[in-house]
């Protein structure tokens, strides 16, 4: 917003301290008013469950991204392509955003559906994920829409039973495969993995040799800076 006065006229009026109050006290004026626009913006934005619905545990965000195949991906570059879709706090509040979402199984290319407890961001360095990790399951096509809508109705449901250990779950819509996954606090906690392990089996109807495969946050960052080092320079490139 534009404070700018015009400038004031030097006279001999006596008036110039005045006019100079005057300003200060519309500039106080101003700032006060700002501040309190600010703040009602911020009450609004506090989602909270409407009368007589139903309220979940925690507030959980919807979020989407999509990215160019065969492109790394820079920490930052990714947090820019992430847009988030809305929040919700109740079970009428979740199915309002899903009944209006496409289905994983219609997305195309490299794109993901991710749902996270609001003020987690879907970023291995958030501080919510830094020191944690993610089991992943990878599907064949056309198994994706069901076992997302399993997968995060057991989340919201607290199917899990690791207390605030969940942070959030991805789909990650591929080519030749799907891959969803759930992540968690704390990596090191290897009786709370294996419950959140033999909780996804059997929240998503999984057979016994399903392949099921525990990653840290920290390993996936590692990776990452590997592949970004060992990338050519487009200059170098025949």
């Amino acid at each position: 917003m534009n404070n700018k006065f015009d400038a004031l006229k030097d006279d001999d009026s006596g008036d110039h301290d005045q006019n100079e109050e005057n300003s200060t006290q519309k500039d106080g004026e101003k700032e006060k008013t700002e501040r309190d626009k600010g703040q009602s913006s911020s009450k609004r934005k506090a989602v909270v469950p409407g009368p007589a619905e139903h309220p979940l545990q925690y507030n959980y965000t919807f979020w989407y991204s999509r990215r160019t195949p065969g492109r790394p991906t820079s920490s930052q570059s990714y947090e820019q392509n992430i847009k988030q879709i809305g929040t919700f706090a109740s079970v009428e509040q979740f199915w309002r955003f899903y009944s209006h979402m496409v289905r994983p199984g219609d997305l195309t290319g490299h794109s993901d559906f991710h749902l996270f407890k609001e003020g987690i961001k879907p970023m291995w360095e958030d501080d919510a994920n830094k020191n944690g990790g993610k089991w992943i399951i990878r599907l064949r096509k056309g198994l994706a829409s069901r076992c997302w809508e399993n997968l995060i109705l057991a989340m919201l449901g607290e199917q899990f039973m690791v207390g605030e250990e969940i942070c959030g779950a991805v789909v990650s819509v591929r080519f030749q495969e799907d891959i969803i996954s759930i992540w968690n606090k704390t990596a090191s906690d290897q009786a709370t993995t294996a419950r959140i392990r033999d909780t996804l089996r059997r929240v998503l109807n999984l057979p016994p040799n399903t392949i099921m495969e525990y990653k840290t946050h920290t390993d996936s960052i590692k990776t990452r800076a590997t592949f970004l080092k060992r990338r050519v320079p487009r200059s170098q490139k025949f």
